[in-house]
């Protein structure tokens, strides 16, 4: 499902909106200028002058590269883990996020 669109900016920024039933919001994913160790995240996200969450760099088994974001709030449940993906705009990027699937318990028969 994808909760937000974004634009990557001459500087390396993303710029765009995330919109879910619950959240509402302009954000910017901002790289991180100097890391402070090899798990430390590649870019910071806010909103206004808030801290949303925290993204990493990853290529996928095909060879895409994409960022992993963990978003995150007091207000939240637990954080969101999802990704941002180059879609085929020019600049365009999405974020996607998929619910987590509980695994089926061996035997288990199918009903609903």
């Amino acid at each position: 499902m994808i909760i937000g669109n974004f634009k990557k900016t001459d500087e390396g920024t993303f710029r765009g909106a995330i919109h879910t039933l619950t959240l509402n919001l302009e954000v910017a994913i901002e790289p991180v200028a100097e890391k402070k160790g090899e798990k430390a995240p590649d870019y910071r996200i806010t909103t206004g002058h808030t801290e949303l969450g925290a993204a990493w760099k990853e290529t996928s088994g095909a060879g895409n590269v994409y960022l992993s974001v963990r978003l995150d709030d007091p207000a939240l449940p637990s954080s969101i883990s999802c990704a941002l993906v180059k879609t085929s705009t020019q600049l365009g990027y999405s974020l996607v996020w998929e619910r987590q699937r509980k695994a089926k318990a061996s035997g288990a028969s199918a009903e609903f």
